[in-house]
C-alpha cells in the first residue's frame, strides 16, 4: 500500500514544479529535494484500478547507482543507502546473458568474465514504485500535489510519451510507429531461470524472457516483440494457449510453462521532441524520460535512459553557478547538450537492431547471424559491448 501524499509545511514558492510522478519524475523530486530544493511533484489523480502491472525492467548500474543515492533500490533492505544488502525477489541479478539469432547466431555474456557480481538487475516495476513513493513520502521538501503552482523558476515535465504539457507548450515530438506492439506477461517455469537472461530474433519477431523471483526464481517476465495484429489475437487466446507458444518459441529452454495473469500490449515507436528545454513566462521548462524520447525495447535501455536524463538534470543544477537560477536557459541547454547525443546514439542503435532482423533477402539473414557469432569469438569486442549495456560507471577502467 503506498503512503499518502507528503506535505510540506513551508509557504515558500517551489523551486522546481515536476509534472508527472512515475518512476523519473520521483526519482527527480528526490535527487532534486536532496539538493535543498523545494519541490511541487504534480501526480494526477488516481485513475480506477486496473490489471496488475507485469512490467519489469532492466536496470543497468548507472541506473541502480542513482536509485540507491535517493534510498529507492528495492534491494536495499538496510538503513545504510550506500550498502547493497541482501537482494530481495524482487530483484533479480543477470549473471548470464543468451541472445539467439535467426538461423543460429548465437551471443553469450556472463558475469563472471566481466569480472563483476552482475549485468544487470531485472526490478519489479510495482516494488520500484512502491519504493520511490516511500522515499517520496518521507523526504522533506518534496510536496505532493494533484494540481500545478501557477509558476516555478522551472518546471521539468516527466509525463510520458502523451504528455499534455509538452502539447500545450507547441514541443513537437516526432514519432515513427513500429508495426509492432510490446507483448508483456509473467510466467511460471518448470525450471529455474538461472540468473540468465534470454533473448530470441526470429522471422522478425524479438522475444525476451527476464529472470524474476530472486536469484534461485523459476519466474520469469515476457517481452515480445511482434505484429500489432498478431499481439491483439494473442490478447484474445486462452492463457494455455500463449504460454504453450511462448514455450515453443524459445525451444522449450525453461520447461513447461504457465501463464500468472492477463497479458498487456502496448504500441511500439521510436520518437523524439525536437526540442527539450523552453523559457516560457513563468519559467524555464526541461523534458526528461519518455516526454523526451522514446525507443524500441530490444535493448532493454528505456527506462535507464530517461534515468540518465534526470541524474544529468540534477548533476547540472547542483553544479550551476550561485547567481544562476535553476530556470535559467543557458544553464538547461548545458543539460540538453550533454543528453540529445547519448539518446539520439540509442535510438538509433535500437531502431538499426529491428531493421536488420525483420524478413528479408537470406543474404542479409547469414551476414546477421554470421556477425553475433563472430563478436561472441572475439573477446575485447564482446567485452567493450557488455559494458556499454551494463552502463557508463561500469564501463570505466
Amino acid at each position: 500500500m503506498n503512503p499518502s501524499p507528503s506535505r510540506s509545511g513551508s509557504g515558500r514558492r517551489p523551486d522546481v514544479i515536476v509534472r508527472g510522478a512515475g518512476i523519473v519524475g520521483q526519482t527527480l523530486a528526490l535527487l532534486l529535494a536532496r539538493d535543498r530544493l523545494k519541490v511541487a511533484l504534480v501526480k494526477p489523480p488516481r485513475a480506477t484500478p486496473g490489471a496488475p502491472d507485469v512490467r519489469a525492467y532492466a536496470i543497468n548500474s548507472d541506473a541502480r547507482a542513482l536509485l540507491q543515492s535517493v534510498r529507492a533500490w528495492p534491494g536495499d533492505v538496510g538503513l545504510n543507502p550506500g550498502h547493497d544488502a541482501e537482494l530481495t525477489p524482487s530483484v533479480t541479478p543477470v549473471t548470464a546473458m543468451e541472445v539467439h539469432g535467426d538461423h543460429g547466431g548465437t551471443l553469450h555474456f556472463s558475469a563472471a568474465q566481466q569480472g563483476t557480481e552482475a549485468l544487470t538487475w531485472i526490478v519489479d516495476v510495482p516494488a520500484l514504485e512502491q519504493r520511490l513513493a516511500h522515499a517520496v513520502h518521507f523526504q522533506a521538501g518534496i510536496e505532493v500535489l494533484e494540481e500545478a503552482p501557477a509558476q516555478a523558476p522551472l518546471t521539468v515535465i516527466c509525463e510520458g510519451r502523451r504528455s499534455q504539457t509538452r502539447q500545450e507548450l507547441g514541443i513537437d515530438y516526432d514519432t515513427r510507429p513500429y508495426p509492432h506492439k510490446a507483448l508483456a506477461a509473467r510466467l511460471d517455469c518448470e525450471q529455474p531461470h538461472g540468473g540468465v537472461a534470454r533473448q530470441w530474433f526470429s522471422q522478425g519477431e524479438i522475444m525476451a524472457l527476464l529472470p524474476l523471483g530472486g536469484a534461485q526464481g523459476n519466474s520469469v517476465a515476457l517481452v515480445w516483440s511482434l505484429e500489432t495484429a498478431q499481439a491483439d489475437r494473442w490478447l484474445n487466446e486462452p492463457p494455455q494457449a500463449l504460454a504453450t507458444a511462448v514455450q515453443e518459441r524459445c525451444g522449450h529452454a525453461l520447461g513447461a510453462m504457465t501463464l500468472q495473469g492477463p497479458a498487456q500490449a502496448w504500441p511500439l515507436e521510436l520518437a523524439r521532441a525536437r526540442r527539450w528545454i523552453a523559457a516560457t513566462d513563468r519559467g524555464g521548462v526541461a523534458l526528461a524520460g519518455d516526454a523526451a524520447h522514446a525507443m524500441h525495447p530490444l535493448a532493454g535501455q528505456g527506462l535507464n535512459v530517461g534515468l540518465g536524463d534526470v541524474g544529468e538534470l540534477a548533476r547540472v543544477l547542483h553544479e550551476r553557478e550561485y547567481w544562476r537560477n535553476v530556470g535559467d536557459l543557458k544553464l538547461l541547454r548545458r543539460y540538453e547538450r550533454a543528453r540529445q547525443a547519448d539518446v539520439q546514439a540509442m535510438g538509433w542503435l535500437t531502431d538499426t537492431l529491428f531493421g536488420l532482423f525483420q524478413p528479408g533477402d537470406s543474404r542479409l539473414q547469414a551476414l546477421r547471424n554470421w556477425g553475433m557469432s563472430g563478436v561472441d569469438r572475439l573477446g575485447p569486442l564482446k567485452h567493450w559491448l557488455v559494458r556499454q549495456a551494463m552502463g557508463r560507471a561500469s564501463a570505466n577502467p
